[in-house]
């Protein structure tokens, strides 16, 4: 297990907001995550690839940042299941199915972030969901130190919704995916497909977190906000894509948790008062 001090959690999140942790644990084995979660002196917060978080704060020195990302990646494929560690990526997860020739994850390639986030959040995409493909999820307890498994039915997943939101006790250590078998030119086109779609419709090349908000019932998040005449809108170094409205992005490298924070209030202000609809964040504050 490697362990840092005053470690720079830039290039952990997916926004790239300048933050420092007085101390980082990354995780190389379950010991490893029993050894941590063990010695309860201090709160542990948990970050995986850092792709659907928003870093509020400069320095953190009021609890532990354990992170889950290169060092627990480790991913086996027998037969037509993967199994995965939580910190492996989801590109790689999909690079990995379409090298075995299984097809099931191509919408995720190149989705930001990692196997234990996804799980975390039942990752969805053009309307297909991790959770489509799990057999098993086994998590680590904090509240009883011990590992454990959930089984598909068991896991309470929604739209981007899974029981993991509601037990924070409970970390994701690796999941089981059953695929099917296809064709590896198939598979690898319809990767490629999905892609330039992405980037036709996305930002990419410049830092942000993904889809900002929830989905609201019968309305789509990006349309009401350039309907307002947000796009393009900036608060600090933070503002609203102007390729798509419904991502925030740190448009100069410049941005604070503060200026994301202070622009999803101004959003959400604006369409409760043109729309009486409430937005949900769908990011995670730290």
């Amino acid at each position: 297990m490697k362990i840092y001090h005053n470690y720079d959690l830039t290039a952990c999140n997916s926004y790239r907001v300048k933050a420092v942790a007085a101390r980082v644990f990354m995780p190389e084995t379950d010991e490893d995550i029993a050894v941590v979660f063990s010695d309860r002196s201090r709160p542990r917060v948990i970050l995986g690839g850092g792709c659907n978080v928003i870093l509020s704060k400069d320095y953190y020195d009021q609890f532990d940042f354990v992170i889950f990302n290169s060092a627990f990646s480790a991913c086996s494929v027998p037969g037509t299941m993967v199994i995965a560690e939580a910190g492996l990526s989801l590109k790689i997860l999909s690079e990995t199915a379409l090298e075995n020739e299984l097809s099931g994850l191509e919408y995720f390639y190149d989705v930001p972030g990692s196997v234990g986030g996804a799980v975390f959040m039942n990752a969805e995409t053009l309307g297909e969901s991790v959770s489509d493909w799990i057999e098993s999820v086994t998590f680590f307890d904090t509240q009883d130190l011990s590992f454990k498994t959930l089984p598909k039915q068991d896991l309470a997943s929604g739209y981007r919704q899974s029981i993991f939101q509601h037990r924070p006790d409970w970390i994701v250590v690796r999941v089981r995916l059953v695929l099917l078998r296809g064709d590896s030119r198939a598979i690898h086109k319809k990767m490629m497909d999905n892609l330039t779609l992405r980037h036709q419709k996305q930002p990419w090349d410049v830092p942000s977190a993904g889809s900002v908000f929830r989905r609201p019932q019968g309305r789509f998040v990006g349309q009401m906000i350039e309907q307002l005449g947000l796009k393009g809108h900036a608060c600090g170094g933070a503002m609203v894509s102007p390729k798509h409205a419904g991502f925030i992005v740190n448009y100069n490298g410049q941005a604070t948790g503060r200026d994301i924070l202070d622009l999803i209030a101004l959003i959400q202000d604006k369409v409760s008062a043109a729309y009486q609809v409430k937005l949900e964040l769908e990011q995670r504050i730290i």
